[in-house]
């Protein structure tokens, strides 16, 4: 009898043992799949923080038409330019950028990107093009540029107001030299760059496009010492001419 109670002690003994290893086997395996996971959730959240912003700056150079004039009544006339989309895509350019002037609102700045410059021209002196500008009430004859933009900064700014300014350089390497050497003088007065280039036909025709952050600083920049050393630095002949206009749609 003793001997029978031994043998089942022993048995159960045995039993909870083989329980108590199995038990064990589980929770190793747990922790090892928990692990793994946290690891591929760790090496998934760090491969997306170091994934790189896209850049917003181009500096490949783009053509573009520069067109800018008066209108009888903004609003009309802005119908009217969108509603001749198809007209612009048959002539070869894209819409990019409508202005509207800060000081005078009825004058216009029309930006376009050109697939084909010949063509683009063409498109310029075309009649359609003379007869939709009739439709939308545009006063007097515009003043159309064609352009090189070797420098674009797309991304996002907290104002809409801009400001080009066209001048006139001696030599264009020279002067492009010296303006990118001192870009953020012009952001510390209030001034971020967005656009610069020159006239397709002669690079001593350059425009600059300046996002205004800060319209007193700027001003007083315009007229300051300090802007006019660099200008004649750069080599710049005669006086800027300026326009300040707010964006008010890029397509």
């Amino acid at each position: 009898m003793n001997q029978h109670r031994f043998i089942s002690l022993l048995f159960c003994t045995a039993m909870v043992f083989f329980l108590i290893s199995c038990g064990g086997g589980g929770s190793e395996e747990k922790s090892t799949t928990d692990t793994t996971t946290a690891k591929t959730d760790t090496t998934t959240a760090s491969t997306m923080a170091t994934q790189p912003a896209a850049s917003t700056i181009i500096t490949t150079p783009q053509d573009m038409m520069v067109a800018t004039h008066k209108v009888k009544d903004f609003a009309k006339w802005k119908a009217s330019y969108d509603a001749h989309d198809s007209l612009r895509t048959a002539g070869g350019v894209h819409s990019y950028v409508v202005g509207r002037g800060a000081m005078d609102t009825s004058m216009v700045l029309v930006a376009v990107k050109v697939d084909d410059m010949q063509k683009a021209k063409a498109f310029a002196n075309s009649p359609s093009l003379k007869k939709a500008m009739q439709q939308g009430g545009v006063i007097g004859a515009p003043t159309i540029k064609f352009m090189t933009m070797v420098f674009q900064d797309t991304g996002n700014v907290s104002t809409d107001l801009r400001v080009r300014t066209n001048i006139t350089v001696k030599d264009w390497d020279k002067w492009q030299k010296v303006f990118d050497s001192t870009r953020a003088l012009n952001e510390d007065n209030g001034l971020k760059l967005r656009a610069y280039g020159h006239e397709t036909a002669d690079n001593h025709k350059v425009a600059i496009v300046s996002a205004v952050t800060d319209t007193a600083k700027a001003r007083a920049y315009f007229s300051s010492d300090l802007l006019k050393k660099r200008r004649i630095a750069g080599g710049v002949v005669g006086e800027p001419q300026r326009f300040m206009y707010h964006v008010v749609q890029r397509y």
